[in-house]
């Protein structure tokens, strides 16, 4: 390793609003209801989709038990060796997950999501800045009081 300082450094910033009002109205607004005030401006977007730079929510995309995310490739998003990381995957995954399931949901009501992600060969291609956009729906399958798949 060479201590040269690094050049041609980028630098990346952005904004999220409190989300203090998003908060309180869970409490009043079912999941649909919630995603799609979300979707509308009336509520915050999440701060983790500010922080991966989600494009923003379309109220098309909820629908009950379903919910669409996207988000277009950019520098930011790369490991190492230049494709984007798993962890933006991931992330995506279990946004789509967990608001298809709170789609579903009344007014008031909570969930934590856990999923397994298990690729094909086949599907894990290198994704770079001139892919298209990630395209995540995730639609809720099985209902459960503690289970949703």
């Amino acid at each position: 390793m060479t201590d040269a300082p690094l050049t041609n450094d980028r630098q990346r910033t952005y904004t999220w609003a409190d989300t203090a009002p998003a908060l309180a109205a869970l409490r009043t607004l079912s999941g649909l209801e919630f995603l799609r005030a979300i979707a509308r401006g009336d509520l915050p977007p999440s701060p983790v989709g500010m922080t991966l730079g989600m494009e923003p929510l379309r109220e098309e995309d909820f629908t009950e038990g379903r919910a669409v995310f996207r988000l277009k490739p950019q520098e930011f998003h790369y490991n190492p060796i230049g494709s984007v990381h798993g962890g933006v995957f991931a992330t995506l995954l279990d946004s789509a997950l967990a608001c298809a399931i709170h789609t579903t949901l009344p007014a008031g009501v909570g969930y934590l999501t856990s999923f397994s992600f298990k690729p094909h060969a086949g599907e894990c291609r290198p994704r770079r800045l001139k892919s298209v956009p990630f395209l995540f729906p995730a639609q809720k399958a099985a209902p459960s009081r503690q289970i949703s798949s």
